[in-house]
């Protein structure tokens, strides 16, 4: 999954905002951003679309944020994170099948690449989401490994830990796919400890299954356990990391 690239900083009200975002609050976090400044309606939209993903829910609250960012974006880098969030979200309802949107999310994040500098704060998120166009979509691992290497660069330079943790699990899962353990192992492992550092907690559970699939037993137990107890304490979030949480056959069910 994807990270918007921001943490908390020394703002009160980010810090405030990035509690309840790392704790699957989404809608909570977005009511204490201020209203009609683009880069408000911007971190709104974010959140919202970020809950989609996570939660396969508020696809409508979602939308209507991005128009209004769209509607309040003026400069060349507020259109194109706009462009960017609209791909992004046409990405997530493709994934989740709600509807097929990938070619808008193709057009979408390339309208993002136009407005984009090269090097500018946007481009390592937007490579990141077109890798995950490209592995999830198309279905062209090279394309999605060369995308999120160019992410990883771009959130290494910057530094953006949050996105790091994201690209470190993306690269891992195509290393895992062709049997490249060791890497695997060690992509996994940086993006779980990137995000406990953070307190990124919804991404947490997901980090630690990820990395239960390359270890052995009994620590491979040992994490998917912690996973469960983060899902069953953030409600069931995210929605889809439940079929991998399913108890094995045959074991007690509380």
């Amino acid at each position: 999954m994807s990270g918007n690239g921001t943490t908390a900083g020394d703002d009160p009200l980010q810090t405030a905002v990035w509690r309840l975002r790392s704790r699957a609050c989404w809608a909570d976090a977005a009511a204490l951003l201020p209203v009609g400044t683009a880069a408000a309606a911007l971190q709104r939209t974010v959140l919202l679309v970020e809950r989609c993903l996570y939660t396969e829910a508020g696809w409508e609250e979602a939308e209507d944020a991005l128009r209004t960012a769209e509607a309040l974006a003026h400069s060349d880098e507020e259109r194109g994170a706009a462009a960017c969030e609209r791909g992004y979200l046409a990405y997530s309802a493709t994934l989740h099948g709600v509807r097929d949107r990938a070619d808008e999310a193709r057009s979408a994040l390339g309208r993002a690449a136009a407005l984009i500098e090269p090097g500018g704060a946007g481009r390592a998120l937007l490579d990141f989401r077109r890798g995950l166009v490209a592995e999830n979509l198309t279905r062209s691992a090279q394309a999605a490994r060369a995308a999120y290497r160019r992410a990883h660069a771009g959130a290494t330079a910057r530094p953006d830990p949050l996105l790091l943790s994201f690209t470190w699990r993306h690269l891992a899962g195509l290393a895992l796919r062709e049997g490249e353990l060791a890497e695997a192992r060690h992509g996994f492992a940086e993006s779980l400890r990137i995000r406990e550092e953070l307190g990124y907690l919804v991404g947490t559970a997901p980090a630690l299954v990820s990395l239960a699939d390359t270890e052995e037993e009994p620590e491979a137990s040992r994490l998917r356990e912690e996973a469960r107890r983060l899902f069953r304490l953030l409600g069931g979030v995210p929605t889809w990391l439940s079929r991998q949480l399913a108890p094995p056959p045959g074991a007690a069910t509380a």
